[in-house]
């Protein structure tokens, strides 16, 4: 989306200050220096608050490399691949709420952040992509190592910028962050030619804002807002329906507030756990292909939805024209190219969540106050039937083998207090939403949106970067691992001392676990241990071994296959604080998923188990 398309977006409130909005620096003295245009992009950075770079050098960017050297607010981390600066840039911003940085150079360097930019653009995550350029009199001639960056990012970027005049270099920076951080947040992408990195420039600090038709919105409608308070009041079946705008917008104490007084209940997208307690009466889990039960239905049977930071997208509606058939919809965004988009609102809201929420609260309060007080008596006892009936589970494998279930639930009643986990994508993503607590905001990272492999161990590396005196464990397939553990090594080099998880399976398992329900068990390229040519997994072998794999790149390497040894396992990496660490945990192969929504079935079909339809009583709940 265009910066001019974001236009009328919300505006993030106060926390966001530090984002380098040009127009905060107006009360300050002016800054005047003789540079270079790399120094120019390293004082830059320094004014807007940037703490970390992630990135790697290169040709063309190589003149921002010498200044960085000279800074003593810039850390820079040398990253093994530019992926894995892009991922922990974003890391670094979903556990710290700043704008992260990442750095490359031209060419394959540039379009390596490709994946990790497509990424944070689909999760809203506020990151600043600076990349160098060939010469500028280079440009369109097919010249060594170029790459259209800015027209590659285009469709994945809120706005992106090719520099070649250095004295542009201080707004640009100025701007980038400003974009990044407000409205809805998401990935700018800076493009700097290294003649202008070279060449002599004035650095003048505040630099003047030059951002037409961005003018994002903070303050919601108060007409909308009375007209949603009026359908909660009404509301016989309502859900608030939460997503990762509420994390955002840093909304949660509201949000706790607004559904305590309405007493509906909550349900949080995979982007917005922590948002709300899980632990809370009212919480009924995550919504979606594997989401509880309690909460799948619960939208289902719902009469008004309230979707506070959230897009409707098709993981959580299923089957779009049997989405939530009798409902209501309140719709509230930043990003009103977001209302309307699946599913057509009754009541638009467009505004930032905290605004919105607590807009809404006070005119709930002026409701109730006037005796519309709803009574949702029986809609709790059905939610509360719907919960008991068919909670989340798992069974043991009757091996004895360890299951990946009980793995992760065990990580996560371990770990000490304001653990941060990221996971990677697939199955031990899935379980790891389920069957750890999430009762804190800015403790849950993931790929969302995009579904990137190989995202944990870089966006783990980057969220213990930027809050390094929390315990961050990854949690990660062996599928995924193989794709960027190579940052184990920058880990260990800049004393980054993340923790591992390896949920091994030995197969990229939620690809074979549709295998098993949809292509009769022919498991067509799955098995990650599979010797080609032989039909068969290579026994007796390990390939590769991760403990040894982890030693090699200076980590601890440990190993679990008993579930007798699993806490002292666990407890182990947790008290090893000067390096990082890695567990293979050794898993059942055959465990699966559930609750479970086929894709472009309905959410009604949704399966509890294997061959288990849960009865939801319709007859009594119409």
């Amino acid at each position: 989306m265009s910066m001019t398309e974001q236009a009328t977006g919300a505006h993030h409130p106060q926390p966001r200050a530090r984002s380098g909005a040009p127009q905060q620096h107006q009360q300050q003295p002016a800054i005047v220096e003789h540079v270079t245009g790399a120094q120019s992009l390293i004082r830059s950075l320094e004014e807007v608050g940037a703490e970390i770079v992630f990135g790697i050098p290169g040709g063309a960017i190589l003149p921002a490399y010498d200044p960085m050297m000279d800074s003593a607010k810039v850390r820079h981390v040398l990253v093994r691949h530019e992926q894995g600066a892009g991922h922990a840039a974003t890391g670094y911003a979903q556990a710290t709420g700043k704008v992260g940085v990442c750095m490359a150079t031209s060419g394959p360097g540039a379009t390596n952040l490709v994946t990790p930019i497509a990424d944070a653009h689909m999760d809203s995550v506020p990151l600043v992509a600076i990349t160098g350029q060939v010469p500028s009199p280079s440009i369109g001639t097919d010249a060594f190592q170029e790459a259209d960056i800015c027209g590659i990012t285009m469709p994945i970027t809120k706005h992106n910028w090719l520099v070649t005049d250095p004295a542009e270099i201080p707004r640009t920076i100025a701007e980038a962050f400003h974009v990044a951080s407000t409205g809805r947040p998401g990935p700018v992408l800076v493009d700097i030619s290294k003649d202008a990195l070279q060449a002599r420039t004035v650095f003048s600090w505040p630099p003047q804002a030059d951002l037409p038709g961005y003018r994002p919105v903070t303050k919601p409608h108060a007409k909308q807002i009375r007209e949603a308070a009026r359908l909660i009041a009404q509301a016989a079946r309502p859900v608030l329906y939460v997503g990762g705008g509420v994390l955002k917008a840093r909304a949660t104490a509201e949000l706790k507030v607004l559904a305590e007084l309405t007493g509906a209940p909550v349900t949080t997208t995979l982007m917005a756990l922590g948002a709300f307690p899980d632990s809370h009466p009212q919480h009924l889990g995550m919504p979606g292909m594997h989401g509880s039960v309690a909460a799948v239905t619960a939208l289902q049977k719902a009469d008004l939805i309230v979707a506070l930071g959230a897009r409707f997208d098709d993981r959580v509606t299923g089957r779009l024209d049997s989405f939530a058939p009798y409902a209501k919809i309140v719709h509230a965004d930043i990003d009103p190219a977001e209302i309307g988009k699946n599913r057509a609102a009754d009541v638009p809201i467009v505004g930032d969540a905290r605004e919105v929420v607590a807009d809404l609260i006070v005119a709930l309060q002026a409701e109730f106050a006037e005796g519309h007080q709803p009574d949702y008596a029986n809609w709790w006892r059905d939610l509360n039937r719907w919960r008991e009936t068919y909670p989340l589970g798992y069974d043991r494998p009757e091996d004895g083998s360890l299951a990946p279930q009980q793995v992760i639930q065990r990580i996560g009643q371990l770990a000490p207090k304001d653990t941060i986990y990221a996971a990677g994508v697939g199955q031990h993503q899935m379980w790891a939403a389920h069957f750890i607590g999430h009762e804190r905001p800015a403790t849950w990272l993931n790929s969302g949106g995009a579904g990137t492999m190989g995202y944990a161990v870089p966006a783990a590396m980057g969220a213990k970067a930027g809050a390094p005196g929390r315990t961050v464990w990854a949690i990660d397939g062996d599928g995924c691992f193989q794709m960027t553990n190579q940052e184990l090594v920058t880990c260990a080099l800049n004393n980054i001392p993340i923790k591992v998880a390896v949920i091994n399976n030995g197969a990229l398992g939620m690809v074979r676990q549709w295998q098993t329900l949809f292509y009769n068990q022919r498991y067509s390229n799955t098995d990650l241990h599979e010797a080609p040519g032989t039909g068969g997994r290579c026994q007796g072998t390990r390939v590769p071994d991760f403990v040894k794999l982890a030693e090699a790149m200076g980590c601890v390497g440990l190993r679990c296959e008993d579930p007798a040894e699993l806490d002292a396992v666990i407890e182990q990496a947790n008290a090893i604080d000067d390096r990082p660490v890695v567990v293979d945990f050794v898993v059942h192969q055959d465990a699966m998923v559930w609750p479970m929504v086929a894709a472009g079935t309905s959410n009604d079909e949704i399966l509890a188990a294997r061959g288990v339809r849960p009865d939801f009583g319709d007859s009594e709940d119409e």
